[in-house]
C-alpha cells in the first residue's frame, strides 16, 4: 500500500552527506518527495510510495548513515497523496 511519510531528523545531520545518502536510496527504492535542511539544524524529508520501501528507507535512515548521527526521528505518517514524481534534495 503506498504511503506518504514527513520525517523530521535531529542530531549531527547536516553538513555530512545525509541528503545526498537519503536521495540515492530514495531512487533505489522507487520513493519519491525531497529532502532538506531546516534552519534549527534539523533535516525534514517527506517520502511517498510503497509503505514497505518508505520503512526500508527509515530504517537505513537510522541504521545505515555511516557519517551523520542521528539522533532521533520524528514520523508523521499520512494517506498516500501523489505530489511527487521523483526525489529531490532540496
Amino acid at each position: 500500500m503506498k504511503k506518504t511519510v514527513h520525517l523530521n531528523l535531529t542530531g549531527h545531520v547536516q553538513g555530512v552527506g545525509l541528503r545526498y545518502s537519503v536521495y540515492n536510496m530514495a531512487m533505489r527504492l522507487n520513493i519519491t518527495g525531497y529532502a532538506k535542511n531546516l534552519y534549527d539544524g534539523s533535516v525534514e524529508i517527506i517520502a511517498e510510495g510503497d509503505e514497505e520501501n518508505i520503512n526500508m528507507l527509515i530504517d537505513y535512515i537510522k541504521n545505515g548513515l555511516k557519517w551523520a548521527r542521528v539522533e532521533n526521528v520524528a514520523e508523521k505518517w499520512e494517506d498516500y497523496q501523489g505530489l511527487y514524481h521523483t526525489f529531490e534534495i532540496m
